[in-house]
């Protein structure tokens, strides 16, 4: 079959759902052919080529609250869909959702992996939310990444009968062969990392505030607009000298990061966090997890007190006892890594995923 991924932007743009699109495309090229619709963050479109897969960037002029503003995005998906069997979004994307609904695709099946609700822009989704609906009333099949996650969206709720769970995977084989270098550190304390966008829903500024109750390095790997705010924090509360920002960082530097660590530590504080794929990026290598019990798939994830511990949001108290806990008991954290790399091995691996979405395209290609 022929199928094309659309989504908001592609490799090598940095984010979870790019990632995701980018297994799909890779990980399916051998049985279709797969091609890639996404925008530039800003600038004239091109075409382009990774890993096999071809894309289409269109042009942009910008972005405005997280979308792309591309006029020419309806004609391209137009355009691509000659001779597609499958269109494949990637929600949230209220470029896709308006261009579907405005492009005439002719008879391609069209399919939606439904990542997150939208939940900071919530006075733009009161005038988006009947195209959103008009867009999941049409499509044929709407893949959600958790139960929980379907079981908590509001907007999910009346397109239940038509929705599949297809959890996000990881490569197993990837970081079972990896070889990383010893992470050159200076410290004798415990390791807690974070790993993700430094952005508003992270609750990066909660793990810091737990800092003061906790005798260990935290490492905080990955950049955003929050990082000046929260190395401010960190200074301002006294622990800056236990806290290293460590920034965006290669593949093979964050194995290290992972392998050197004691604990894997995600204080997301919103909903807009409905997976947290960086949690099986830790469990994989056998790191208990310390997340949240957010209405999503985060602590679904990662179960509390089988894989690691789930905390309340915004609970800096919360999150240093449940970090102290694992760091004061060897026996235990070393449980629940191994239960964690388990339950990546059950549920989360890349072939399961692909697996699963190779099922869905043939039911409705």
């Amino acid at each position: 079959m022929n199928i094309l991924q659309v989504n908001k932007f592609y490799y090598p743009k940095v984010g979870g759902i790019e990632h995701v699109v980018q297994n799909i495309a890779e990980g399916l090229s051998d049985q279709h052919t797969t091609r890639v619709l996404s925008a530039r963050p800003k600038g004239w479109g091109r075409s382009e080529q990774h890993n096999g897969v071809d894309v289409r960037k269109t042009s942009s002029i910008g972005v405005a609250m997280s979308v792309p503003l591309a006029p020419t995005f309806p004609i391209h998906l137009r355009t691509s869909a000659q001779n597609t069997d499958i269109i494949h979004h990637h929600l949230p994307n209220p470029l896709s959702t308006v261009s579907q609904l405005t492009a005439g695709t002719g008879d391609s099946a069209v399919i939606a992996t439904y990542h997150s609700d939208i939940v900071r822009q919530a006075t733009a989704l009161k005038i988006y939310k009947p195209v959103l609906q008009q867009f999941l009333s049409r499509v044929d099949r709407i893949l959600v990444t958790s139960k929980p996650l379907l079981e908590n969206s509001s907007i999910l709720e009346p397109y239940k009968k038509k929705c599949d769970i297809v959890p996000l995977s990881i490569d197993l084989d990837v970081i079972d062969a990896e070889d990383p270098p010893p992470l050159d550190i200076d410290t004798t304390d415990p390791i807690i990392l974070f790993v993700g966008r430094l952005n508003y829903y992270k609750g990066v500024e909660h793990l810091i505030d737990a800092m003061d109750s906790i005798e260990a390095t935290l490492l905080v790997a990955g950049d955003g607009e929050r990082r000046s705010v929260l190395k401010r924090r960190a200074r301002n509360r006294g622990v800056n000298n236990r806290i290293q920002f460590v920034g965006y960082v290669s593949d093979q530097k964050l194995a290290s990061l992972y392998r050197a660590a004691d604990l894997f530590v995600l204080p997301s504080v919103e909903p807009s966090e409905a997976f947290g794929i960086v949690q099986l990026e830790a469990m994989a290598r056998e790191l208990p997890v310390v997340n949240t019990s957010l209405p999503t798939g985060v602590p679904w994830v990662s179960q509390d007190g089988q894989t690691g511990l789930t905390v309340p949001p915004r609970n800096a108290e919360a999150l240093a006892d449940a970090v102290n806990t694992l760091l004061e008991d060897d026996a235990r954290r070393r449980s629940y890594g191994e239960q964690a790399r388990k339950r990546v091995e059950r549920l989360f691996t890349r072939g399961r995923m692909l697996k699963k979405i190779q099922e869905v395209y043939e039911e409705v290609g």
